[in-house]
């Protein structure tokens, strides 16, 4: 089945952003009274609650406001946005606020709306109450049929919802299936304010898809853009640029903060993004130490390398991540040009590479044998007097990938000597390049399994 692509238009500050987090379920676009949040187009999947044959979706997407001065001068990018939506969709969710009532701007709107051959349902959001949803009539003088609603009160849902299930064709659900075929591998795409990332993201999917500006802090929501790359379907996610926690002074960079570390943990791999041309910074070694926290598979990617290409050798870049993240060793490298695409095909085809091994499994007969003879090799020192031992291991989890270790005494193993293991595992098992997690557990008294422990030959 196809899914359907619907675009919520209206002037700034009447409540779009509040009516797509409400038909959600969840907050996912930033709310704030400060007209202009919403710089970009946000999507997501919305069920439509209706009996079918098999689950019909909607694409949802929230757009910035028509007509709005945007304070960073990005008001042509915003309006560009918007119009890419419009040309997208399938339909229309035409918000106006039921309090204020029409505004010259929701009769620009208006007019720009009726100029397209898009059905369009008129959504009078700010009906709180009686006499506010009696003034909702008067929009339907702009010729569509007028749905009062509240996000704010959560009134009005299955009344919208059944206006919008009434005015898609139904051909919108009958698309090729490969068309609108769901993501393959989630790719965050983090890093401080203006490394590029928003170019890259326009970059894969062959459109502007995201503002990119030289303004530090312009995407201020975790932009979902699914692209294609031979055949296959992607979804990457554009986050805001970081910033330090002291650094927050505002509801929109807390906000913003919030949604890109959900997009980390949300995602099947992490490109964490490099300019090439600045010093790395405490800000990036936060987030790298966020990546690590998450155990998510991560590149390092040095983007802009076009800046010094034939000027400083890609080893020393690499020798200077290494040295800076030393618990780190085991993440790839790559360096791209994100405003060319140069390199970026191979930096998918990589961390394709990473999300199969973040998902392989190891039998526990040979994830026993190879920790037998590591312990051989190097055995864990004495813990008070005492010969620590593991009886056994099993792989309990993939992404990450954890083994959990039956032993005599957890805590005798030392920082170091894990990551010994951890060494050992990535170089004998199909996890070279993804992080890995080791749970040590006491063995129960009536535990007697020995298949490490006894494989032994010391």
């Amino acid at each position: 089945m196809g899914i359907a692509k619907v675009a919520i238009i209206g002037r700034p500050n009447v409540g779009k952003s509040s009516l797509f987090n409400w038909l959600l379920g969840e907050r996912i676009s930033i709310v704030d009274e400060v007209a202009g949040v919403t710089r970009d187009r946000v999507t997501c999947l919305l069920e439509l609650p209706g009996e079918f044959e098999s689950p019909r979706y909607v694409e949802l997407t929230d757009t910035g406001g028509i007509g709005i001065v945007d304070r960073d001068d990005l008001s042509e990018d915003v309006e560009q946005q918007i119009q890419l939506a419009i040309s997208e969709a399938d339909a229309i969710l035409f918000v106006v606020d039921a309090r204020e009532g029409i505004a010259p701007l929701d009769e620009k709107v208006a007019a720009r709306l009726r100029s397209l051959n898009l059905p369009v349902v008129l959504v009078a959001n700010k009906a709180d109450d009686e006499i506010q949803e009696g003034n909702a009539h008067e929009f339907q003088q702009f010729g569509w049929g007028v749905v009062s609603v509240s996000a704010k009160q959560k009134y009005g849902r299955v009344r919208l919802m059944t206006a919008l299930e009434e005015i898609l064709p139904e051909s919108v659900f009958n698309r090729d299936e490969e068309e609108r075929a769901e993501p393959v591998m989630k790719i965050a795409i983090v890093g401080r304010r203006n490394v590029g990332k928003s170019t890259f993201v326009n970059t894969l999917a062959k459109a502007d898809r995201v503002i990119a500006s030289p303004v530090p802090g312009t995407t201020r929501d975790s932009i979902d853009v699914r692209f294609e790359m031979d055949g296959r379907t992607f979804l990457a996610i554009d986050t805001p640029g970081f910033m330090r926690q002291k650094s927050i002074g505002t509801d929109l960079d807390f906000y913003s903060l919030a949604r890109a570390r959900r997009s980390i943990r949300m995602a099947d791999v992490v490109f964490m993004f490099f300019d090439c041309s600045s010093q790395i910074s405490k800000m990036d070694k936060q987030l790298v130490n966020m990546i690590e926290e998450q155990g998510k598979p991560c590149i390092f990617v040095v983007n802009k390398w076009d800046k010094l290409c034939g000027q400083m050798p890609t080893g020393r870049w690499g020798d200077y991540l290494r040295e800076t993240f030393a618990t780190m060793q085991y993440v790839p490298i790559a360096f791209i040009t994100g405003q060319t695409g140069k390199n970026a095909k191979k930096l998918v085809e990589q961390a394709e590479r990473l999300m199969r091994q973040d998902h392989r499994r190891v039998s526990t007969n040979d994830l026993n044998k190879l920790l037998a003879a590591a312990l051989d090799y190097t055995p864990p020192p004495l813990f008070h007097f005492r010969k620590p031992k593991i009886y056994y291991a099993t792989q309990i989890e993939v992404s990450p990938i954890t083994i959990l270790l039956f032993c005599n005494m957890p805590d005798a193993f030392t920082p170091g000597y894990r990551r010994f293991l951890i060494n050992v595992l990535r170089d004998e098992l199909p996890f070279a390049e993804v992080p890995i997690r080791l749970i040590f557990r006491k063995r129960e008294s009536n535990d007697d399994r020995n298949e490490a422990d006894s494989k032994r030959k010391n």
